[in-house]
């Protein structure tokens, strides 16, 4: 047996394909003096059971990217290791049976060929071409993906360990750690064999992630469901095709009724995705066992007897055939459905590549991005779908992760429409207006668990789920929209934003220190600033306000989804000596927008603050007796103001402002009309138009650049970029839109070649146009140019706009 190593650079904790392909992907990256721990065989977890389907399709972004890297570094593995693998790339067909399905899978189509894909959409002579068994009188048409297939879950696990090993990794199996502990700034990992000093600690637990996220005092944001899938016996007809053909069938996605269907040698493999889904390990009476490796729960397949029978019907040869083998075994859900890679939140030096629903698909791009984030601290693509920081600690209730994780897993293939909200673990989160919102007509969706208005609705409106599955622009809440912009517009409109991210940062040297983090310059004490955060690389990583209260006193104000990245972006570069604090005050405050013409007006009436202080500043005045701070900025580009205050005072606040607001036309408005309103001034949104896909001078960002600073973050970077020149630039497109407005990842096309992409897109109802925000190449990006969008499979006309506003240019009724 080999020697126990006691030091490491790395420590990998579990033994599926994702951990093992992340101890390779160190290894490619010239850390070859990591080590993995495995509390039993490698593969005993979700690896060993699952089905190993490696599609590339998804609706994310960075997901497909993942996906296309897993499927093009599982080619050619085995010849690059020496080490043989069973990878059937058969291809694939979605089947769409409405409108919906297919204007995604256009938009599928669209993202993946931007990738370098051959993904397609097909009609039904052709799906019947591809697949002569299937019945398609039903049905729209199918999306085409060449790429997919399925592997050997195990032989790509060991093949990934071969390939590590052979580079100088080290694999401990029957292996389980115990406990970690931090010792002079290294972690000291605790097992039966020994202990292990290490820089930095990777959870790869997969379903066991968080009885290992305890030990490092991390709640995990999981549940585990029981996923079934049926193998059927070798059907005669199926046999003679492939011989005829000399290969499998496409894999099969029925993603309307929720299954895929497989061939498997001459058989088939049936795995729905049912609505009567089970969790387990949920509740008291049902305990996650000590050990339960190569373990499996007992067949329930009462559950499976509807989509068994649809399936037959759309594949009747599947009929004849009988069940030979039910697998039913533990997959991990958190609350997304997306999985854990990246930083552990609040735990120095440690990471998460974990809770993975797809991991044999997923397992080559996760030790891909893992790999980057150990090494470099960053990652090649914007990977936020999967940073574990998108959860803050209420995603971690046991209650809400496991109605969360039978929602998604029960619409595993849903569609996600723009406007739909999930109905499950809901109100997390409360303003104190909340009832008053919902009094008003308010329909909600969650930010980080805040419920916040999206449209007030009417009586007689339609607000039913049904409503909202749509990608078209038009529906209920439409005629609302256009009504609450134009109130903000031509008199005043209140929004109840509670959530928003706020950190305090005091002490000796805040400013200069904040000085050399952003491109910019920092406020002086009475105004507020945006300031942009650049990576080394000059990438955007985020967009903060800074409001300066003194000369070293700052409240840094930042998206409700972005809290825990963001406070861990400062709190990570705090100098260690430093006198200064950082303090998150979330929790705290609430926020409401006060917007329109008729604004000052109102606020006259009820506070004797100096209205007359111009954009950009901030004073501490009362209304209703109540403390707050009065900040004079509006991301609607009307006129206005934000209301800070303490959370137990805002109910107080808003009646002041509701009542005397209602004989200047103050009405309320929700999140669809505030992100109509910053579209038409240009305003970027976090993870769609700000991230780090893009440089700051990509973003368009450079006014917000102070060049002659001596020294920020990412001013080399930026330095070398602009004598380079700047490859793509963000632009304001209005497109001749028709029912549907630009999603994100619209390709953008000219002259017949895809030559950027839509960040953000929506209507603006105070211009009346469709609008969408992208990325286009440089030589392209000058106002006049016209270019296409491609909005669900057609190409739509467009043209680039000044960089300026499209609604008040030169912000004359911002600054009024």
């Amino acid at each position: 047996m080999a020697e126990f190593p006691s030091s490491a650079r790395v420590v990998i904790i579990g033994g599926g394909a994702v951990g093992v392909s992340s101890l390779y992907h160190l290894a490619k990256a010239g850390w070859t003096d990591c080590v993995l721990l495995e509390k039993n065989e490698l593969t005993s977890g979700s690896t060993w059971h699952a089905a190993g389907n490696v599609p590339t399709f998804s609706s994310s972004w960075s997901l497909m990217n993942m996906q296309r890297y897993s499927t093009e570094l599982y080619r050619g593995l085995a010849k690059e290791v020496d080490y043989p693998m069973n990878y059937h790339v058969t291809g694939s067909l979605r089947l769409a049976h409405s409108k919906e399905r297919m204007q995604e899978f256009q938009r599928a189509r669209g993202m993946g060929r931007y990738q370098g894909m051959d993904i397609d959409v097909i009609g039904l002579d052709e799906i019947k071409a591809r697949y002569p068994f299937i019945e398609t009188h039903d049905l729209k048409g199918a999306l085409y993906d060449p790429s997919d297939g399925d592997i050997d879950p195990a032989q790509l696990t060991q093949a990934l360990a071969k390939g590590a090993r052979d580079m100088g990794q080290k694999i401990v199996r029957f292996c389980p750690v115990t406990g970690v502990r931090r010792e002079n700034g290294d972690w000291i990992v605790e097992t039966p064999q020994g202990e292990i000093r290490c820089e930095y600690v990777v959870n790869a637990a997969g379903y066991r992630a968080k009885e290992v996220g305890k030990l490092f005092g991390r709640d995990i944001p999981m549940m585990v469901m029981s996923h079934q899938y049926i193998l059927f016996d070798e059907i005669p007809e199926l046999a003679a095709w492939s011989r005829e053909h000399g290969g499998k069938l496409p894999l099969l996605r029925d993603v309307d009724t929720s299954y895929y269907l497989r061939q498997e040698k001459n058989g088939m493999n049936l795995g729905p995705y049912e609505r009567n889904c089970r969790a387990h390990w949920a509740t008291h009476n049902d305990p996650m066992p000590e050990d339960f490796s190569f373990q499996l729960f007992p067949d329930d397949l009462d559950r499976l007897e509807w989509y068994l029978n649809d399936a037959t019907a759309r594949v009747p040869i599947l009929g004849t055939a009988g069940l030979s083998k039910v697998i039913n075994g533990p997959i991990p859900y958190t609350p997304d459905g997306n999985p854990l890679i990246g930083p552990m939140p609040g735990v120095p030096n440690a990471f998460e590549a974990c809770v993975f629903t797809f991991g044999i698909a997923q397992a080559g791009g996760a030790g891909k991005v893992l790999a980057e984030w150990v090494t470099e601290g960053q990652t090649e693509w914007d990977i936020w779908s999967c940073d574990p920081r998108r959860f803050t600690a209420f995603a971690a209730d046991h209650d809400y992760a496991v109605a969360k994780g039978m929602e998604i897993y029960g619409h595993e293939y849903a569609i996600q429409f723009p406007r739909h909200a999930w109905p499950a673990g809901r109100d997390q989160k409360l303003s104190p207006l909340h009832e008053r919102m919902k009094a008003l007509g308010a329909q909600f969706n969650a930010y980080n668990g805040w419920e916040r208005a999206t449209w007030f609705a009417k009586p007689g409106d339609d607000t039913s789920e049904e409503s909202t599955q749509t990608f078209a622009r038009s529906g209920p809440w439409e005629k609302r929209i256009r009504e609450e912009c134009l109130a903000v517009r031509d008199a005043a409109g209140i929004l109840d934003l509670p959530g928003f991210s706020r950190f305090r940062l005091q002490g000796g040297g805040a400013r200069d220190w904040l000085a050399t983090m952003i491109t910019g310059m920092v406020p002086k004490p009475g105004r507020i600033g945006l300031a942009y955060f650049a990576d080394d690389k000059g990438r955007i990583v985020t967009e903060m306000s800074i409001m300066a209260l003194d000369e070293n006193l700052f409240f840094l104000i930042t998206a409700s989804v972005a809290e825990l990245h963001d406070f861990e972006w400062l709190k990570n570069r705090l100098p260690q000596d430093t006198k200064m604090t950082l303090e998150n005050a979330t929790e705290r405050f609430s926020c409401q927008i006060l917007s329109g013409p008729n604004a000052r007006k109102i606020l006259a009436e009820i506070t004797d603050a100096d209205l007359a202080l111009p954009w950009l500043s901030h004073q501490s005045c009362q209304i209703a007796g109540r403390w707050l701070q009065l900040v004079r900025v509006s991301f609607a580009g009307e006129l206005g103001w934000e209301i800070h205050t303490k959370v137990e005072d805002t109910a107080a606040v808003f009646d002041a402002v509701w009542a005397a607001g209602q004989k200047y036309g103050l009405k309320p408005f929700g999140m669809f009309a505030l992100d109509s309103l910053r579209l038409e001034k240009g305003y970027r949104a976090w993870k769609g138009d700000l991230s780090t896909d893009y440089t700051i001078l990509q973003g368009g960002l450079e006014r917000f650049v102070k060049w002659d600073k001596p020294e920020f973050r990412g001013k080399a970077a930026l330095l070398n970029e602009k004598q380079q020149g700047v490859k793509k630039r963000f632009v304001t497109l209005v497109v001749e839109a028709g029912e549907n407005d630009a999603s994100y990842m619209s390709p953008l096309w000219h002259d017949g070649k895809i030559v950027g992409e839509t960040t953000s897109g929506g209507f603006g109802y105070r211009v009346d146009k469709s609008i969408a925000l992208g990325m286009i190449r440089a030589d392209l990006a000058v106002p006049g140019t016209r270019i296409e969008v491609e909005i669900f499979g057609e190409n739509f006309p467009a043209v680039v706009q000044e960089d300026k506003p499209l609604w008040d240019s030169q912000n004359e009724r911002l600054r009024s």
